[in-house]
């Protein structure tokens, strides 16, 4: 009590000090205007002080983008008079299907995407054989297992056993979108699963409230459903805005599970929320920006990354640490800009375009990951469908098994550092490490930039999560290329 008392006490006098304080600058203020030296000071603080509470810098920020752009335009003229006019589109074509890379006249990136339908089907079949009860709930839970590793697996025993037919961006683009459809089969099963738990669940308290001793089977259970669908239509209580709601099993149909594969979501629903037009205007903006952007990364991939991806080998193999960090720093402005291109292609104007010729009104797709004042924060706002895909699919799941929130986000670290990893070394037909490193290491480092934030403020935690950003990545990527070019190239450069 003693203490609480003289806290207020100390809090009293210093409001009084500051009262105080203002009306002995008033009572100046007015004497000062009184005298006959014209006064022209008064008591202020210089804009670069945090005191001063000044937030336009609007002028520094122009200033900025013209030093950048003009470092940029150097940068590039440097770039063209060392290794000339690098940009060749048909090369991408070439590589992106594989086509007479091992000297054959196929296209194995694009037969291997094709296949990835065989799965998807697969999947349906068994949902609707669960359904109708011609595969038992258990039976069709272990063949749905199977056929999701079947997904993943697939492109590591293709791309083992034929990788000279591939080329890295041919098999990356594979590896890319089968781990897509893996992470959809995975949603659109456990769904199903969810479907039929509570429906089960349902009809078992309804019968156990009629007394009756025996469990409803699984064709009275849909009998009853289907009864109490044709009532509440007739009663108006299933139409949700004159739109009747679909109900398991009736999304078990072809054009259900594909609108899935191709809505922008990895998190699979019965009825998702849609946009009752399609804005042309809209549409043919995110088009451009597509068109535009895939270029553009194309282009300072060929023109920029590459080489400096390539004059980075031999510092790695002489261990020659200065040239090491001039590399990494060279190497991090192609890179970040690339990635900033590249998400903004990805999540904003692709997963824009899809959402509107799709009528999918959930376009929550990042949050203002750029201002993330910890790594943790970050990885929660930067990538939202996966992110809702984790906390949906394995780390409620996790807890709710009575399993603690630490260990659940553990186990969605480990995922996720195995698909970085699973997107790395197949396409490069060799297993390292460091990208499952570099995952894991978020987690200390996360510890780090929340302790910079909670001690230095959050200014100094979103420092930390930028430096993460731009040296981090352009670091693995040198690691991953030496190691490539140790095992795969006979001439080094």
């Amino acid at each position: 009590m003693t203490s609480e008392t003289e806290d207020n006490a100390l809090r009293y006098r210093r409001a009084q000090s500051v009262t105080r304080a203002e009306e002995i600058t008033e009572k100046e203020k007015k004497a000062r205007k009184q005298q006959f030296d014209k006064p022209c000071h008064s008591p202020r603080d210089s804009l670069f002080s945090w005191s001063s509470e000044f937030t336009d810098f609007t002028g520094l920020v122009n200033w900025g983008f013209l030093m950048l752009t003009i470092g940029g335009l150097r940068l590039c003229l440097e770039n063209f008079l060392k290794y000339g006019f690098r940009v060749n589109p048909i090369e991408w074509i070439i590589v992106l299907t594989g086509y007479s890379e091992g000297n054959t006249h196929q296209y194995p990136s694009v037969i291997l995407v094709i296949f990835c339908v065989v799965p998807i089907v697969t999947s349906l079949l068994i949902e609707k054989g669960i359904a109708v009860v011609m595969i038992s709930e258990k039976v069709g839970v272990f063949l749905q297992v199977v056929n999701i590793l079947f997904v993943v697996t697939l492109p590591v025993a293709v791309i083992h056993f034929r990788g000279q037919d591939f080329s890295f961006v041919g098999s990356t683009t594979v590896c890319m979108i089968y781990l897509v459809v893996f992470l959809k089969l995975w949603s659109y099963a456990q769904t199903n699963h969810w479907c039929r738990r509570g429906l089960r669940d349902k009809f078992t308290r309804s019968t156990l409230r009629r007394q009756s001793l025996s469990a409803p089977s699984w064709n009275e259970l849909m009998n009853a459903e289907n009864e109490q669908s044709i009532q509440e239509e007739k009663n108006g209580a299933a139409a949700a805005g004159g739109v009747r709601l679909t109900k398991y099993p009736e999304n078990l149909t072809l054009k259900d599970l594909f609108y899935f594969l191709f809505a922008p979501t990895l998190c699979y629903e019965l009825n998702f929320p849609r946009t009752t037009r399609i804005r042309k205007r809209f549409l043919m903006k995110r088009l451009l920006e597509v068109v535009f952007g895939v270029n553009l990364v194309l282009c300072l991939f060929q023109q920029w990354m590459i080489p400096s991806v390539t004059n980075s080998v031999t510092p790695f193999s002489d261990m020659d640490y200065i040239r090491i960090t001039e590399r990494l720093l060279k190497l991090a402005v192609p890179n970040h800009l690339i990635w900033l291109c590249f998400f903004y292609l990805s999540f904003h104007s692709f997963l824009n375009l899809m959402g509107e010729l799709l009528h999918f009104a959930d376009r929550n797709f990042y949050c203002d990951w750029w201002n993330s004042n910890n790594i943790a924060v970050f990885w929660r706002t930067w990538n939202m469908p996966v992110h809702l895909w984790a906390v949906r699919h394995v780390y409620i799941p996790i807890t709710e098994r009575g399993y603690s929130k630490g260990v659940a986000g553990l186990c969605v670290f480990i995922i996720s550092a195995l698909f970085h990893e699973y997107l790395v070394s197949v396409p490069l037909q060799m297993f390292r490490i460091w990208a499952f490193l570099g995952m894991m290491g978020q987690l200390p480092l996360s510890v780090l930039s929340q302790t910079a934030e909670a001690k230095l403020g959050p200014r100094w935690g979103n420092l930390m999560v930028w430096s993460s950003l731009i040296l981090g990545q352009p670091l693995a990527i040198m690691m991953y290329y030496h190691d490539y070019a140790l095992s795969h190239l006979q001439t080094m450069q």
